[in-house]
């Protein structure tokens, strides 16, 4: 059974699950400190050192702590995600060998027009009418492409090639495998008003689990560096 504590839901249907990590705040001090032929200290003294490391852009120490997330997600996000190379390693499920999520997809909470000014931004309305047309509109292409696609399946297609019909929205797992530095260039793109409001849902998941492992090195890294406008500083 899996630790609630460990799991957060994103969206309607995804979630970010933190399934394993290697260090803390402790590990980037040792790292900081061996050029020095030193060791970990006292709580103050390691926590300023966090934090001077963090101010001066310092930043390879914090490349020895590592997560292991098991993320699910729309495939449209995880595209996104997947163009952060540096740091990341991620293993996705595979359309060819599982239908596992086949017939689950993404419908937004949320109605958003492009904003005029901004083509990185859009803007949230209210209006439900336009709400319930567009949910209408998703769910039966949606529809037709799952039914489309169990019929090439039905009619002995290989699914390598039924799955070529599937849209971006339908949901898909990966684990990744980051480190600490990685993770915080990440969050300074996508845990952003600038990015998809989608991503931006599993950025603040990820941010939660690095705070709560990494109380020191999170605090100093949105004291000092984030450059995003969602998490909280």
């Amino acid at each position: 059974m899996k630790n609630s504590e460990n799991i957060l839901k994103v969206l309607d249907k995804g979630f970010v699950e933190i399934v394993d990590y290697m260090g803390g705040d402790r590990s980037a001090v040792r790292a900081a400190r061996v050029s020095h032929g030193k060791d970990i200290s006292t709580d103050e003294r390691d926590k300023n050192l966090i934090d001077y490391l963090m101010k001066n852009g310092h930043t390879s120490p914090f490349e020895h702590i590592t997560f292991t997330f098991h993320v699910k997600a729309p495939i449209f996000v995880v595209r996104q995600w997947f163009r952060h190379r540096i740091g990341m390693s991620p293993n996705e499920i595979s359309r060819r060998y599982t239908s596992k999520n086949v017939d689950e997809f993404y419908i937004p909470s949320n109605i958003r027009i492009q904003d005029i000014e901004d083509k990185q931004k859009s803007v949230v309305v209210e209006d439900e009418g336009l709400k319930k047309q567009m949910i209408e509109i998703i769910e039966e292409a949606y529809l037709k492409t799952y039914e489309s696609y169990e019929k090439l399946i039905n009619l002995g297609v290989a699914k390598e090639l039924a799955r070529i019909i599937l849209p971006v929205g339908e949901y898909t797992e990966f684990y990744l495998t980051t480190n600490a530095r990685a993770l915080m260039h990440f969050l300074d793109l996508r845990a952003s008003s600038h990015a998809q409001w989608e991503i931006q849902q599993y950025a603040i998941a990820l941010a939660h689990f690095f705070q709560k492992i990494c109380p020191w090195t999170y605090e100093a890294y949105i004291k000092y560096v984030y450059q995003g406008d969602v998490l909280e500083k």
